[in-house]
């Protein structure tokens, strides 16, 4: 942390995406320096058929082409998902549209899912997976969008399940980035249905999550929950970044166009998950994100329903050594609490409420 503080002044007088390159660039030589420390084995568990070392991965947006598992991997994350990948490439919206809101340690992006397509991505994951010394890498997932000029965006999700099927861990189906006109829609009715149904059918073995906004009404939420249920989807990622600006209300960046991330979502994001949990009865697995930067954050997002918990923002101002903090803090949580393992909080607030 003491080497972070000393160099993020340097990176924030950098634009955010030069920034980020850096960071991406850091993490690829840091791959090469042997693997993560175990983890306590009070944090692992297996969800979706799926064995995580520690509850905590990287969200998607960060290494959007796939270029840094090892180095991702390498810092502690249990886990990491890469993308918003479309089936074909594209540049995304003009630069610039990364704004750092220091105060309120929150970013406003509106990128556009800018990737340079599921081809490219396709290739480096195969490649990945074929090296031996990858073998035992830890948990991949692959966050799949829609081109923005797509005739048919519900297509678009059919393609990416079936590409990435047999190489992701998970699928992640993201209909609730703002930066895409019209593609929120997509979370209601019968889009979001026939999304389900046919990224289903060309991945019948693949766990697959849908990954909400926080601005969708809590009925909305509760619905799309039970059409994962009924529609054997594995899970939801809760949640995306928000178009609300109370949380930034007085900075200079409010009135720039875009998501805000980090702290202004984290109760907006948790109570959500909280409401989601308590509707399906924890029968879907819930993964949380949205304004985590410290372990208390991460434990009240576990103990409201997360199975799961991803940062991406919270990195941007505390570092890489965040990661190893809140598994160290997070296990002797579980220890005070009476607690064996992880799996053992997830949800308690809601059975305590039943009690």
């Amino acid at each position: 942390m003491s080497i972070y503080r000393a160099l993020r002044p340097l990176l924030f007088t950098l634009p955010p995406e030069a920034a980020h390159k850096i960071t991406l660039r850091g993490l690829r030589v840091l791959s090469k320096f042997g693997r993560p420390k175990p983890d306590s084995p009070r944090l692992s568990q297996t969800l979706m058929g799926l064995a995580f070392d520690n509850p905590f991965g990287m969200a998607a947006g960060f290494d959007k082409d796939g270029e840094a598992i090892s180095g991702v991997h390498r810092i502690g994350f249990g886990f990491t998902e890469i993308g918003t990948l479309t089936p074909l490439p594209q540049a995304g919206n003009p630069a610039p549209r990364v704004f750092r809101l220091v105060p309120q340690q929150a970013l406003i992006n509106r990128l556009g899912f800018n990737n340079r397509g599921q081809g490219d991505a396709l290739a480096r994951l195969t490649a990945f997976r074929q090296q031996p010394k990858n073998a035992r890498a830890r948990i991949i997932g692959v966050n799949i969008g829609a081109n923005k000029q797509a005739l048919d965006r519900i297509a678009d999700y059919e393609t990416g399940a079936k590409r990435f099927a047999d190489v992701a861990d998970y699928l992640t189906v993201n209909i609730s980035s703002p930066n895409t006109p019209g593609l929120r829609d997509l979370q209601g009715g019968e889009a979001v249905l026939e999304i389900m149904q046919r990224v289903r059918q060309v991945a019948p073995k693949t766990p697959i999550l849908v990954k909400i906004a926080p601005d969708l009404a809590i009925e909305q939420a509760c619905e799309v929950a039970q059409l994962a249920l009924d529609n054997q989807i594995d899970g939801l990622i809760i949640s995306n970044t928000t178009l609300a600006r109370d949380g930034v209300a007085g900075s200079p960046y409010a009135s720039e166009a875009g998501g805000v991330s980090g702290q202004p979502v984290f109760d907006m994001s948790t109570q959500m998950l909280r409401d989601v949990y308590g509707a399906t009865e924890g029968k879907l697995t819930l993964i949380g994100v949205g304004g985590v930067a410290t372990a208390a954050q991460a434990y009240a997002k576990i103990r409201a329903g997360a199975s799961l918990v991803q940062l991406y923002t919270g990195l941007v101002y505390q570092g890489p050594g965040l990661v190893g903090r809140m598994k160290r803090d997070i296990d002797r949580q579980l220890q005070a609490d009476g607690f064996e393992r992880i799996s053992d909080a997830i949800g308690a607030d809601y059975r305590e409420h039943q009690k």
